[in-house]
């Protein structure tokens, strides 16, 4: 049995807090911080049954004073231990040292690379181990998912019975000279696809997502396409077919699931990328008081109007420092406009105001620049992705025009307003924490094949060109199953 518990530690290095993952043990306080009091929640401990599977499990820990007040500022130092209650237990697990938040909160994450039973009741599995919850219901109850995803219901408007025999004939022929198109089928958990278009090799990310859904949750029997290209496909607005993409416009009728980008990173937190939902937590630069206030931005030239944000940035430096780091749209202008060397994203939040213009599509950068402590300054977009509808223009973010015209106006305000704009800042980036947790992302998606699925006018079948894709077989997907060996045990008889 894994039985694991959490110690946090004082700045004198003595234990102060001993926490199990079912109870916590208070073993007494040092300095100020009160772990009787101190608030630890989220996916990655519990007292249920079963904790959520997910590719990173992660916890929150708000520091509490020995008076009840939350700490909003961070203490001098806070370390966080995860380790076996029993020493003669072996825990493949990999955890990094918390992730200061910067207002008195901090994150855990932990990546367990083998699976054994939890010290409460139920097993915890890796996420490798194909071990799905056959009950949707249990499952959505264990990650906690939203009861309603407002965008989703909107995106499915148009779309109150979907001909799967339609679909099957009109999306290849209107969509995969577009440049990438997937066919999915999910028959009895299983996926299969075929491709369609040129370009096709984003497939990648939706297969990773749909195979880490599958071995968390059986899935509805559904048949549908994914728009693996950048720009969304659906234009008509009457009679439309559905296609998945990552991107949305107010001009076309896709359904829009969380960009690959996000999915990819969730995916392959404290593995295969630096950059992530929950590492950006703790990488927020310093604080409010002590930013640049100046407005930054860096980025390709994928959109004019990033070349006209440096033309802004020469002519009024003190205001903004805007440049671009690559050329491949607008080579022409190159020399003109100049390049800048490359800045690591975490030292962004070293200004007080990130601007968001669009790239190709919305910027997959605008999660990223809300879960930092900066104020963003968003240009008014006719793209979104799938949590842009939670956001309100004014309360989470300062709203600029398409064409840039009022940038240096929304500067100078909030240079003239800091306690606002700073409070605009926090108030975004308490809404998207809430929003961008991994959890959430896999409710998501959950709940976009679900809504599909109960639409179907068809019954999902495999193509003859569709090849099945794959759980890994390897020693990392190496897992025993306790649901699985549940549903085999014989049954009594009446």
């Amino acid at each position: 049995f894994l039985n694991l518990s959490v110690q946090v530690s004082s700045h004198s290095g003595h234990s102060f807090g001993h926490l199990l993952f079912v109870d916590t043990l208070p073993l007494g306080g040092c300095g100020g911080v009160s772990p009787e009091r101190s608030l630890v929640w989220g996916p990655g401990v519990g007292t249920g049954s079963v904790l959520p599977v997910l590719p990173v499990r992660y916890f929150y820990i708000q520091a509490v004073d020995s008076n009840g007040h939350n700490l909003t500022l961070s203490p001098d130092t806070f370390k966080v231990k995860i380790r076996a209650a029993d020493n003669g237990e072996h825990i493949r697990v990999h955890i990094p040292p918390p992730l200061d938040r910067g207002d008195g909160s901090f994150l855990m994450r932990y990546r367990l690379y083998g699976s054994s039973p939890y010290i409460i009741p139920g097993p915890v599995y890796h996420e490798y181990c194909d071990c799905p919850e056959p009950d949707a219901s249990v499952w959505q109850n264990v990650m906690k998912c939203p009861e309603d995803e407002p965008q989703i219901v909107e995106d499915f408007q148009p779309f109150p019975s979907i001909d799967l025999q339609r679909l099957r004939q009109e999306a290849p022929l209107r969509f995969s000279n577009r440049g990438g198109l997937v066919h999915y089928v999910i028959i009895n958990n299983h996926i299969y696809r075929r491709t369609l278009g040129k370009y096709t090799d984003f497939k990648m990310f939706s297969d990773e997502m749909l195979l880490s859904l599958t071995r968390k949750v059986k899935l509805p029997d559904v048949e549908f396409f994914i728009n693996v290209g950048d720009w969304p496909l659906e234009t008509r607005k009457t009679d439309p077919v559905p296609v998945l993409s990552w991107c949305g416009s107010t001009d076309t009728r896709d359904v829009v699931l969380p960009t690959y980008e996000v999915t990819h990173s969730t995916l392959e937190t404290l593995r295969g990328v630096t950059n992530d939902l929950l590492s950006v937590q703790g990488h927020t630069g310093p604080p409010w008081v002590n930013k640049s206030d100046q407005a930054f931005f860096r980025g390709r030239d994928s959109r004019e109007e990033r070349l006209h944000l440096v033309s802004l940035s020469k002519k009024n430096p003190d205001l903004l420092d805007a440049g671009i780091t690559g050329w491949f749209f607008f080579r022409d202008r190159e020399k003109q406009v100049g390049k800048a060397p490359l800045v690591g994203f975490f030292d962004f939040f070293k200004y007080k105001y990130q601007v968001n213009v669009d790239g190709t599509v919305a910027a997959y950068r605008f999660p990223y620049l809300m879960l930092g402590n900066s104020l963003v300054l968003k240009q008014d977009s006719p793209y979104y992705e799938h949590f842009y509808s939670r956001l309100q223009a004014g309360t989470h973010y300062i709203p600029v025009k398409r064409n840039l015209s009022d940038l240096l106006d929304a500067i100078r305000w909030a240079r003239q307003n800091d306690a606002e704009a700073r409070e605009v800042g926090r108030a975004g980036q308490e809404a998207a924490r809430e929003l961008l947790q991994p959890s959430r992302l896999y409710c998501y998606y959950y709940r976009v094949l679900l809504m599909y699925s109960e639409r179907q006018d068809g019954r999902p079948s495999r193509h003859p060109d569709m090849e099945e894709v794959p759980q890994l077989d390897d020693h990392t997907a190496a897992c025993s199953c306790q649901r699985r060996n549940q549903e085999n045990e014989p049954k009594d008889e009446l």
